[in-house]
């Protein structure tokens, strides 16, 4: 089904296809490319791995995951998301741990694909996904501590590592600061028509890197990139053991959850903006194909980007052409450019992921969540960031979505009860007799009618006076449960056992179901209790 999926899509994608989209194909092609380089070797770096790494990465993913596609426009490679995983396990178990991780993340998203649950990101909340975008952004700011000021953290989590920088006495590097602060305000100040046409980023690292190369400054650079697309560092099957594989199951969980997430983010984004649906399934079984590709040539977990995606698109991208392009351009600045990329301060890098951070925050999501004061999701949009910053992200995710149906149920599960007494004076006397309602009050039941709420019932109706006679008006009542049901049945008995009459309208069909099986509804108490509306009760207490 997913091979005529393809096939399908294929078909759409390059029907009518000519030169002239070719030539867009192209120019699109080669604009992302001036995009994804800098950012390439700023993710290698950033991850733990090398430069080399980040820029293997991004060739591969364009070629292999980009041609596999679910829809025309994704372009995939090293993102920052990702690098958050990645630096604390290169930490843990080394660069052959990534290479393994990645290999295991590739195998769960090629399953994920095949059982088709690529539609199981549409139930994260949008807070959720913007907090855990957000908390992501935090770690990539801090993780580019040491680089942006030549210090040297320690430990094995972002916490630790800031902590150390308070109890390890260091000295920053200057020259490093001034050179990753210039980045930073370059970037800020640089305009935006300018933009479209010669990124900022590259941009930036043109100058930072002409600048080293011409003052030799005292920073550490990228360094020697390798001219081959086969890295010296790749995954070594004989290194592998069940021990390993073992510890490497809940990193391997979070970069598959965190890979499944952001690519079918950035499909469902940049979908909106070609007016292009993605197929979710089929984008899965790419990227699953992808990862456990890029591992055997050096590369590090890839997802697509919505920075180079919509970067496509706006360029006019026709098809997943522009991704094999961009690749190509890649691996041609590989091989030409590598002994001037490898004069880049890694300063200038980490200013451009300072930048990029910042970027990545929904900025228009969470001013509109804070300025409605919408309570819950500005509790989850928290919640989900600290956690981010904190724990790993799949605990993250976890944790926000728990806390997402948690507030959800409470929710839902709000009974109100309100209580109003007959106004005779506006009532139809041709039909209705006032005097037998002067002591009869209708009770407004409005939520479900479950364990959960069977205490606020109680309350509310045990405050009614002992004279009044009472209607349960029980339209707002779509459900209800054992609990719920036995709760109405026994007072009930009580009111009937004090000469009082009670009378349900409005019953809705399920609820009516569960009375009948608990076998309230046969129990008439020597009168009808049963009404489709109060109206009608009304008319039955007049009758009697």
């Amino acid at each position: 089904m997913l091979f005529k999926d393809f096939g399908n899509i294929l078909k759409r994608e390059f029907k009518g296809y000519n030169g002239k989209k070719f030539g867009k194909d192209v120019m699109a092609g080669v604009t992302v490319a001036a995009v994804a380089l800098p950012l390439a070797l700023a993710f290698g770096v950033s991850s733990g791995a090398t430069a080399a790494a980040g820029l293997v990465t991004a060739i591969i993913a364009g070629l292999v995951i980009g041609s596999l596609s679910g829809a025309s426009y994704q372009i995939s490679g090293p993102t920052g998301a990702m690098t958050a995983i990645l630096v604390s396990l290169v930490a843990q178990h080394g660069i052959q741990g990534v290479f393994v991780a990645s290999f295991m993340s590739g195998v769960l998203l090629l399953l994920c694909g095949i059982f088709k649950l690529g539609g199981l990101v549409s139930y994260l909340p949008s807070p959720v996904i913007t907090g855990f975008t957000s908390g992501i952004a935090v770690i990539i700011a801090l993780g580019q501590i040491d680089n942006f000021s030549g210090l040297k953290a320690t430990g094995l989590n972002t916490i630790e590592k800031i902590a150390s920088y308070f109890t390890t006495p260091q000295s920053p590097n200057i020259t490093a600061l001034i050179i990753g602060a210039a980045v930073v305000v370059f970037m800020i100040v640089y305009p935006k028509k300018l933009g479209q046409y010669f990124p900022a980023s590259l941009a930036a690292i043109i100058l930072a890197t002409a600048a080293n190369a011409i003052f030799k400054f005292d920073v550490s650079v990228v360094g020697a990139i390798p001219q081959t697309l086969l890295l010296e560092d790749r995954l070594d099957f004989t290194t592998i053991n069940p021990e390993m594989l073992t510890d490497l199951i809940v990193p391997a969980i979070s970069i598959a959850a965190l890979g499944l997430i952001e690519s079918l983010l950035c499909g469902a984004s940049a979908g909106r903006m070609k007016n292009e649906k993605l197929n979710a399934d089929v984008e899965l079984v790419a990227q699953g194909a992808g990862n456990m590709l890029l591992p055997i040539f050096g590369g590090v977990p890839a997802t697509a980007a919505i920075a180079r995606t919509s970067v496509a698109i706006k360029s006019g991208g026709q098809t997943r052409l522009t991704s094999v392009i961009h690749s190509v351009v890649l691996l041609l600045s590989m091989f030409v450019l590598g002994g001037v990329m490898s004069m880049i301060p890694l300063s200038a890098l980490a200013g451009v992921l300072i930048v990029t951070a910042w970027r990545m925050n929904e900025w228009s999501t969470i001013k509109y969540i804070f300025s409605k004061k919408l309570k819950t999701a500005i509790f989850q949009f928290l919640i989900t960031m600290i956690a981010t910053v904190i724990f790993d992200l799949t605990i993250a995710i976890l944790i926000g979505v728990a806390f997402s149906l948690i507030m959800f149920v409470v929710k839902v599960s709000d009974m109100q009860v309100t209580v109003s007494e007959v106004d005779v004076e506006k009532l139809d006397r041709e039909r209705i007799n006032p005097e037998k309602l002067k002591y009869t009050c209708v009770v407004y039941i409005t939520g479900p009618l479950y364990f959960g709420t069977c205490s606020k019932l109680e309350e509310k109706i045990a405050s009614l006076g002992d004279n009044y006679n009472i209607i349960f008006s029980m339209r707002g009542v779509t459900t209800a449960d054992i609990s719920g049901i036995n709760v109405l049945h026994e007072y009930c008995e009580k009111l009937i056992s004090q000469g009082r009459m009670v009378f349900f309208a409005c019953v809705q069909p399920p609820v009516m179901d569960l009375i009948e099986r608990t076998g309230l509804r046969e129990e008439r108490f020597k009168h009808d209790m049963f009404f489709w509306s109060t109206d009608k009760v009304f008319e039955h207490i007049s009758s009697l």
